[in-house]
C-alpha cells in the first residue's frame, strides 16, 4: 500500500505505556500507606479518572478531595512519561524510513499535550510529527470517527493516501468509520479483542518489523 499521511496513536501504539497506566490505581495507594487489593487494576479498569477519585475516598477513606486526588494521580503519571516509559519495539527505525519517504506525520492521542510532547521529545522522535493532536483540542473523543477527521484535516493528505496505527479496538473502529485505512498494533492490554481487531484492520502488526511482510 502506497500512502503519503501517517496518523500515530501513541499509548501503546508508539509507547509502551499501558503498564504503567493499568498499575495507577495501585501505585497510587500504596505511596498514600495503604495495603490495595490484588484486583484494584481490575475494578478501577472501566473508571474514568473521577470515579476512581469517588472510590479511593470511599473505600480507603482518603481525606483529599476529588480534585486533589486526581491532581495527584496525575502527577504519578506525569513523572512516567517524564522519565520512565520506553518505546515498542523498532518503532525508531520505523518512523526513520517513513520520514525518508516524505510522508507526512502526526500524533493523534488522548494523552494530555505537554506530557506527550514530553515523552516525544525524551525519547528523540519529535522530530518525525508535524504535529500532536489530543482529544482535548479536538473537544471530540478517540470513540468518534470526527477526532480522527480533524487530524486529517490537519495532515492535509487524502483519505485514500492516509493510514491510522491504532492499538485500541474502539479507536481502530472510530477511524474505520471516519472512512480511513487502519494498521491495527498489537499491545498486552488488548489481548481480550485481538480477533475482533484482526477482523475489522486493514493490517495487523505484532510489532513494526511485520511492516512489510
Amino acid at each position: 500500500m502506497k500512502f503519503k499521511g501517517a496518523i500515530f496513536d501513541l499509548d501503546g501504539t508508539l509507547l509502551d505505556s499501558m503498564p504503567f497506566w493499568e498499575n495507577l490505581g495501585y501505585e497510587y495507594l500504596k505511596g498514600k500507606g495503604y495495603n490495595p487489593p490484588g484486583n484494584v487494576n481490575e475494578i478501577l479498569k472501566t473508571m474514568s479518572l473521577a470515579q476512581s477519585a469517588r472510590y479511593f475516598r470511599k473505600e480507603f477513606s482518603i481525606q483529599e478531595n476529588e480534585d486533589e486526588i486526581i491532581k495527584e494521580v496525575l502527577a504519578l503519571i506525569e513523572t512516567h512519561y517524564r522519565t520512565k516509559i520506553t518505546l515498542k519495539e523498532s518503532v525508531t527505525p520505523f518512523l526513520n524510513s517513513l520520514y525518508a519517504k516524505n510522508i507526512r506525520m502526526c500524533i493523534a492521542t488522548a494523552t494530555d499535550y505537554s506530557l506527550a510532547e514530553a515523552a516525544l521529545k525524551r525519547l528523540r522522535i519529535d522530530k518525525f510529527f508535524d504535529f500532536i493532536l489530543t482529544c482535548s483540542e479536538a473537544e471530540v473523543g478517540k470513540d468518534n470517527p470526527d477526532f480522527f477527521l480533524t487530524a486529517l484535516k490537519l495532515l492535509k493528505t487524502s483519505k485514500q493516501e492516509t493510514i491510522v496505527f491504532e492499538d485500541a479496538l474502539y479507536a481502530i473502529k472510530s477511524a474505520k468509520a471516519a472512512g480511513l485505512h487502519v494498521a491495527a498494533v498489537y499491545d498486552k492490554s488488548a489481548d481480550e479483542e485481538q480477533e475482533e481487531i484482526k477482523s475489522i484492520a486493514d493490517i495487523y502488526l505484532i510489532s513494526f518489523e511485520d511492516w512489510g511482510l
